[in-house]
Order: C-alpha cells, then structure tokens, then sequence
C-alpha cells in the first residue's frame, strides 16, 4: 500500500496546497471527496474563520481533511487552540520551527506533516518528529525557498536523507507529473496551482482567469529580502522591480508591500496592484474545472504513463 495513502486514510497520493485565499472549505471538502487530502488555509484566516471553514468542511466531507499552518503567522497559539478543540487529525505546518509545536499536535493525536525546501531542514522536521515531509521546488507558487532548488533535483536529495514519508511539490499539476516525482522517491504529490484554477477554489474568478492565461516566463520569485514569493508579472510585480533599482533597504520594500496585497489580488480580484501567487506550472493549466475532473484527470494520466512507460522498458 502507498505510504502517503495509508498515513492519512484516502484513496490517492494527492494533497491539495494549503494556499492562502484559495482553501476554504469548498476547496479542501471536494478534494478529500474526490478522494485526495483537503487542506484548509489558516494562513488567511482569522481564528474564528478558521473555525467556521472546520465546522463547514465536517458537514461537506465525512473523508479525511486537515489544516495548512503558517507557523510565523499571527494567532498562532489561538489557531492551534481552535484545531485542537474541533478535532482536526492532520496538520500541515510551514513557515517557521516544526519543533515548537510537532509534539504538542502528536500528543493530541494529531499527524503531522512540515513543508521544507531543502534536506537540512527536512532532517531538522524528521527529527523534531513529524509524520511526513513535503519537499517544495521553487517552482512552486507563493512563498518559497531562498536556495531556489527544482522539484527534479530537492526530492532525490530529501530521499536520501530522510526515512519517513516525501510528499513531492512544485510544479505538479498533471498525472505525468506525479509519476516523475514518484520515481524519483517521493510517495505522494502536493498540488496548489492546479487547484486554484478550480471551481471550488475561494478565489477571485478574474485572478482564476489570469492564471489559465500564464505562459512560460510570466512568473517570478522576488523580494526575497522579506519572505520569497513566486508572482505573476503585473504592476505590482513591476513596482517592486522598479524598487530593487534603486538599491532598496528591506524597510522599503515592506513599505511597497503594505498590507494585503496578497488578498487584494487573489481573493479580491485586483489584478493591477494585487499580489498574484502562482506556480511557473500555471503554463499548462488552460482552464477552470471542477475539482472531480482534475483529480480523475490526474489519475487516468498517470495510469496511462505508468504503462507507457513500461513498454519503454530498457
């Protein structure tokens, strides 16, 4: 049996990214029907409409579903309260030190899975005792690694360092690429941007749009100086470009970034001046479906290469 399906309970290796002003509950609930593992988003959420999205999700899905958590978010304590209390059994964290809350979620029964870019911090996750890594290229949308490491070069890398589970991430959106990432050593694939352009997504439908209209080039990671985020190239993107010409101090960039902006752009849908997350992948992704379909989709592709790729045997 697949380690990644075993751990959570769920028909198929596939994880939906905890993407911040995409995973509501509609999102993560149609995931986890459909037969992958949900995530609900904290990262854009106030405590008590995290609660909410919990309590609706139980209602929408009797599969397994969990909760993504930006550890250096703020609320933190509140947050973790909120999961414990509504008996939320998978947690995904991210951005921050997995040893500080790891074994107060273990001790609540709750699995355990950190978000890393590179093998040090993958071994520093497994030690501080988490049930699973996900491993994310830099290809990924949103915020990233600093090493600027690919998907095709992290996940044999973390593979060798660690024994537990690998749940492989950046650029994956399609049945092929699952199994690439599979053969290479991971067990299962953790998907956002495939996920944003669906119908469940809590998305902005122009921010949707603009994504199944990315081509090859039209993203870029940038201001790594605050927290490193992939965005598609729009004014916004252009300004902070405009910034870095003149030598800026991270105070000014945080100034440029304001408050929101990420909000604004996604979930608003103000693709001007709003912060536009997403995957370089974003270029094969040609429309908005509904969550069933891309999950189906996934799996009837990958099957379909599993044998292709046996009559290529050598």
């Amino acid at each position: 049996m697949n380690k990644i399906t075993q751990l959570f309970g769920i028909k198929y290796p596939i994880i939906q990214g905890g993407m911040i002003w995409n995973s509501g509950y509609k999102l993560a609930s149609a995931v986890s029907n459909a037969g992958g593992l949900g995530l609900i988003g904290a990262g854009s959420m106030y405590p008590e409409v995290l609660r909410e999205h919990i309590q609706k999700c139980k209602k929408a899905t009797d599969k397994p579903f969990g909760v993504n958590v930006p550890m250096l978010y703020p609320n933190i304590e509140e947050i973790i309260k909120i999961i414990v209390e509504e008996g939320v059994k998978i947690v995904f964290t991210s951005a921050g030190n997995p040893k500080i809350w790891t074994g107060f979620l273990k001790e609540k029964g709750i699995t355990v899975v950190h978000v890393v870019s590179s093998s040090k911090f993958a071994l520093k996750a497994q030690e501080a005792g988490v049930d699973a890594i996900v491993a994310e290229g830099f290809e990924a949308g949103g915020h990233n690694g600093r090493e600027e490491t690919t998907t095709l070069t992290l996940i044999p890398m973390v593979k060798e360092n660690i024994s537990i589970p690998l749940i492989a991430a950046g650029g994956i959106a399609s049945g092929r690429g699952m199994l690439a990432v599979m053969v290479l050593g991971a067990d299962g694939v953790q998907i956002g941007s495939r996920f944003a352009a669906s119908v469940e997504s809590s998305a902005h439908d122009n921010f949707k749009k603009t994504i199944i209209e990315v081509k090859e080039g039209d993203t870029q990671l940038t201001l790594k100086e605050l927290a490193p985020v992939r965005l598609i190239k729009n004014k916004f993107y252009n300004d902070i470009q405009d910034l870095y010409a003149k030598c800026p101090s991270p105070e000014e960039l945080k100034i440029l970034l304001g408050r929101a902006r990420a909000k604004k752009g996604m979930f608003e849908g103000d693709l001007v001046e709003g912060e536009l997350e997403i995957g370089q992948i974003a270029g094969i992704i040609h429309d908005i479906k509904p969550v069933s379909d891309i999950i189906n989709t996934m799996i009837l592709e990958y099957r379909s290469a599993v044998t292709e790729m046996q009559s290529m045997a050598i």
